[in-house]
């Protein structure tokens, strides 16, 4: 089964604990605080795996998750740090933030990697927050938490040439006979379902890989057929080798069906018709081939299309196989002369953003509401709860260290002018306290 769209959960590791210890040895008086770091937690990696072609893997694999760090122990002993998971993906695979819809990464090159959820880092032990007015603190830092995403994976075949045109076209025959590759060849529209690939190698020592792409039709990329969940794949071709059936067997006009791939083309990303396109005249051992392929000429000069300029005519019969050489040699020529970086997706178009400062006044990192059921002031934000999972609850002195934080960002003056009073309650995430004037 061909998989090349699916959506994944990640959770990277979360940082181990520090601890409370303090040094106890003979012979070493007023040791102090001895209490280890925890140690990083894993990040969650893809890298790419050119031995897979698809996402099948992930269609019964779907959440993904990191080890959490080692906590840390007495004489300033760190945590172990846990192992990165690494997750093998396709070449060819575009990761994207489901939330967000923000592109994370292009992966495009074997064994490249790309860290997609960051594990959280070590809490610190107390031997951090000895100070002359403290020298034997009971605080400890909680690790702190692993990214979590969820992610949207699409893959985009790697291929130099891609086969478009309509059902039947004689994209499948020519893939056949031209590559290695066994595509399903039958007389009905829509035999191919899932794309092929295909080497095509020339005497000369050069090489190119075609993508026979599953047949478009009009309104395609409107979500008509099977094109516009493939159309994705033209993206990232060099070269577009549009065949169009010149026999008028099925009472078409070539000339109309020319048009109509290209518009759909259009419609989905004007970009595409700027590559470098060649015209396929295939069928041309039946009858009135000949005849129709004279009349497409004439069509083409007459209208012609300023988005697809000056493309080539080779008439082809992939039965009788001629004009299939004129047509490898062309091909490879122009893929000398196209660059891959010329033509990029737009998954692979680098944007600029722009970021502005924001004072902490703007951006207070915690919102506040009254919830009548729990009969709480509920905390919230991922600044306050971050601070709060790092919080060791076990010791009243990283209870208070919380409780000068809290101050600090503003939230004992914010409870109070939303009506807050003495003995409320307060929550953050899944802890219930008093509030305190």
């Amino acid at each position: 089964m061909f998989v090349d769209q699916v959506k994944v959960d990640v959770k990277a590791g979360n940082g181990g604990n520090g601890m409370v210890g303090f040094r106890r040895e003979k012979y070493v008086p007023n040791g102090g605080p001895f209490g280890g770091d925890g140690g990083h937690g894993g990040n969650v990696v893809f890298k790419v795996d050119s031995g897979m072609s698809t996402l099948m893997d992930f269609r019964y694999h779907r959440k993904f998750k990191a080890d959490n760090g080692g906590n840390g122990a007495n004489k300033a002993m760190t945590g172990k740090s846990a192992e990165d998971m690494v997750v093998p993906v396709p070449e060819g695979t575009t990761v994207t933030n489901t939330e967000t819809g923000e592109v994370i990464g292009d992966l495009t090159e074997p064994g490249q990697e790309l860290v997609v959820a960051k594990g959280g880092r070590g809490g610190r032990g107390n031997i951090h927050f000895a100070s002359p007015t403290n020298p034997a603190p009971e605080i400890a830092e909680n690790g702190e938490p692993g990214q979590e995403v969820s992610l949207q994976l699409e893959l985009k075949v790697l291929a130099d040439v891609g086969l478009v045109g309509f059902p039947s076209a004689g994209k499948s025959t020519l893939l056949s006979v031209i590559t290695s590759a066994k595509p399903k060849i039958a007389g009905y529209h829509f035999t191919t379902l899932v794309p092929n690939l295909g080497m095509v190698r020339l005497d000369d020592g050069r090489d190119f890989a075609v993508a026979d792409l599953p047949g478009l039709v009009e309104g395609a990329s409107k979500g008509v057929g099977l094109g516009f969940q493939f159309l994705r794949h033209v993206e990232r071709t060099r070269v577009i080798l549009h065949l169009v059936d010149m026999s008028g067997i099925e009472g078409r006009d070539p000339y109309n069906d020319y048009v109509a791939i290209n518009k759909e083309l259009d419609e989905y990303d004007p970009d595409i018709l700027k590559r470098p396109q060649i015209i396929v005249a295939t069928k041309m051992d039946l009858p009135d081939s000949q005849t129709n392929l004279g009349d497409f000429k004439a069509k083409l000069a007459v209208e012609k299309n300023p988005q697809v300029k000056d493309p080539q005519i080779i008439a082809i019969s992939s039965v009788t196989h001629n004009g299939l050489n004129e047509l490898i040699r062309a091909t490879a020529d122009l893929l000398d002369k196209t660059s891959s970086q010329e033509f990029s997706s737009k998954s692979q178009t680098k944007q600029k953003a722009t970021y502005n400062y924001q004072p902490e006044e703007s951006n207070p990192g915690f919102e506040i509401h009254y919830d009548k059921q729990e009969d709480s002031w509920i905390i919230s934000g991922k600044r306050i709860e971050r601070l709060f999972k790092m919080t060791d609850t076990m010791h009243d002195q990283s209870m208070l260290r919380f409780a000068r934080q809290m101050r600090g960002m503003g939230i004992d003056e914010a409870l109070r002018e939303a009506g807050a009073k003495d003995g409320d309650n307060v929550t953050i995430l899944d802890y219930t306290f008093t509030y305190v004037e």
